[in-house]
């Protein structure tokens, strides 16, 4: 049993330092949204791709050590989480602790992610808004009525009224 609680506290170690890995990500993503940086957008997303990927294996690590941990104390596989377990290590203070400091780092890493990816969300909103803004701004400036200016021959010089997109004399 203790060499099993000690791979799944390297196992949460691993799945925290991935998580703190995206966060810093997160922070250069948003950064690059910021700017407008596309380049750097896309080069933070595939490191992000490539973190996740890594991330997902590690899930799968801790689900197996997770379930040969129910089987050696007599428990359902699909029911054991790691405040159950916590709570069944009350003769093991020691790792009881070490388990529950892991925990509550990983959970706090993985708020600071749900936060990071929510204002980056927010950004991306914001930025294709102003996006379909300029692109109807354009398009009303294609769309805008010609003046009424002749030339000395009676014909339409064809001027357009607003073509700078503002009305205002300065």
């Amino acid at each position: 049993m203790a060499s099993l609680m000690e791979e799944l506290l390297e196992v949460l170690g691993e799945e925290e330092s991935r998580y703190q890995t995206l966060a810093k990500l997160g922070e250069e993503k948003r950064q690059a949204i910021v700017k407008a940086d596309i380049a750097a957008l896309d080069a933070v997303t595939v490191k992000e791709q490539d973190v996740s990927s890594e991330l997902l294996n590690i899930s799968h690590r801790r689900t197996s050590v997770l379930k040969d941990i129910a089987t050696v104390l007599g428990k359902d596989p699909g029911e054991l989480t790691l405040t159950k377990l916590i709570g069944y290590l009350d003769k093991q203070p020691v790792e009881q602790e070490r388990l529950r400091e892991q925990r509550d780092r990983l959970l706090k890493t993985g708020g600071k992610m749900q936060s990071l990816n929510q204002q980056n969300e927010e950004l991306l909103q914001r930025a294709l808004e102003m996006v379909e803004f300029d692109l109807t701004l354009l398009r009303s400036m294609k769309q805008v009525p010609e003046t009424a200016n002749y030339d000395r021959s009676a014909n339409n010089t064809g001027d357009l009224l607003g073509t700078s997109g503002f009305d205002a004399k300065q």
